[in-house]
């Protein structure tokens, strides 16, 4: 059976854990999978990540998306 591409999205902000969360997801992914690692503490030249985070109601980092899917791990409600 061939394995399906997908489209991953790791949400990051610089720290340990997201390092540690890109590790492990790059050695998780099939490789013909998309992996794109977005640093939002650094923002990016397009404003993409700052704008599919707010899309995905990303609260906490690292978090992940597949096939622009927030994991259920990921959704958090924000802090009050």
């Amino acid at each position: 059976m061939a394995t399906v591409a997908r489209r991953v999205e790791v949400f990051t902000a610089d720290c340990p854990i997201c390092e540690e969360t890109v590790n492990l997801v790059r050695s998780l992914i099939c490789p013909s999978c998309e992996l794109r690692v977005y640093d939002l503490l650094e923002g990016c030249d397009t404003n993409e990540c700052q704008e599919k985070a707010s899309r995905y109601r990303i609260t906490t980092v690292p978090s992940i998306a597949v096939d622009g899917v927030l994991l259920d791990c990921c959704r958090r409600e924000p802090l009050s």
